[in-house]
């Protein structure tokens, strides 16, 4: 149903009908993300969603943005790769531990509604959820007249997860002699951005460098859970802030220390024009980027080529970048 919207709230910049036609556009792609355990809509500002089939399980949360990548969007028009990059940002983040994404929640605000660009969000929102598994049961568009330049947004998500309390992957079983797998990155992802928009500012870089600054982040959820189903996974760290530097080691004991082979793996050519353009050290590039590796795995060394075979299948190119030593 359409709101009629209220004469003096819509001269002050707030239309609930523009919000209903968008989310009306929306709803086709919205209920592709559906799954069994969503209940029907009720109308209200909330989602439902039945937990069912776990015995004992953890429930894993996460929220997070987009951050500066928008700029880019607005320049571009990569709405939708940044509606990806919003599901992925905190699909991502979950898996670590070993759990399935369920269901995902999204927050829109901006000035006024601009149909076009909101509509290209969304759908690029739904798709990071169907390649996550997980539904989209709720959201809010917020419509904030003056607070936001024409034409732009903000977009966070906040997603929810469950993995059963003996699947939970935390670290504890690392151990010396185990290997680390770096799985690629699609590219920069969905960090550093401050940094590149000072290296190449949106107004003055071509389109075409544009549009491959703004490649989604790669969603691992899938292949991991393939992966726990066959294979001992004992850590795994998402690279996202702190760049590779701090995250690959975020989930290795402190009884244990990481080593990585310099040169194993190829460093995607997007991080050498950043680091020759912006005259940056290799040690700030490792502090700042994922240089090529989105998602990093500890598993036993016996395993390590199996899980690169299997990596394959899903379309994941992925290199033994390190080990673990006491």
């Amino acid at each position: 149903m359409i709101r009629k919207d209220s004469p003096a709230y819509a001269k002050s910049g707030v239309s609930y009908s523009s919000v209903d036609r968008l989310l009306e556009k929306a709803k086709p792609f919205i209920r592709n993300t559906r799954r069994p355990e969503v209940l029907r809509d009720t109308g209200k500002f909330a989602g439902l969603f039945a937990l069912k089939k776990y015995r004992d399980p953890i429930l894993v949360s996460s929220t997070d943005g987009v951050g500066t990548k928008l700029k880019y969007a607005f320049a571009a028009g990569g709405h939708e790769a940044v509606g990806i990059d919003c599901v992925a940002m905190n699909v991502n983040d979950i898996v670590t531990f070993g759990a399935e994404p369920l269901f995902f929640l999204d927050y829109v605000a901006t000035g006024k509604i601009k149909e076009k660009a909101l509509l290209s969000l969304l759908r690029g929102i739904t798709r990071g959820c169907r390649e996550a598994g997980c539904a989209l049961i709720g959201g809010e568009t917020a419509q904030m007249n003056g607070f936001y330049a024409d034409g732009e947004y903000d977009v966070a998500g906040f997603v929810v997860g469950v993995v059963e309390k003996k699947n939970l992957i935390d670290g504890r079983e690392v151990s010396k002699g185990d290997v680390l797998l770096g799985l690629a990155s699609s590219g920069i992802h969905s960090n550093g951005f401050s940094l590149v928009r000072k290296i190449f500012p949106e107004k003055r870089t071509p389109r075409a460098v544009l549009k491959r600054l703004l490649r989604p982040t790669r969603i691992y959820v899938k292949p991991v859970l393939f992966l726990q189903k066959h294979f001992v996974l004992k850590a795994i760290s998402h690279i996202t802030g702190g760049g590779l530097r701090d995250r690959i080691f975020q989930n290795i004991p402190k009884a244990r220390h990481a080593v990585l082979y310099d040169g194993s793996w190829p460093v995607p050519g997007i991080f050498s024009d950043i680091q020759k353009r912006g005259r940056l050290s290799r040690e700030e590039m490792f502090a700042t980027f994922n240089m090529g590796i989105g998602l990093s795995l500890v598993c036993r060394r016996r395993d390590a080529e199996s899980i690169q075979r299997s990596l394959k299948s899903f379309r994941i190119a992925s290199w033994v970048i390190g080990e673990v030593v006491s």
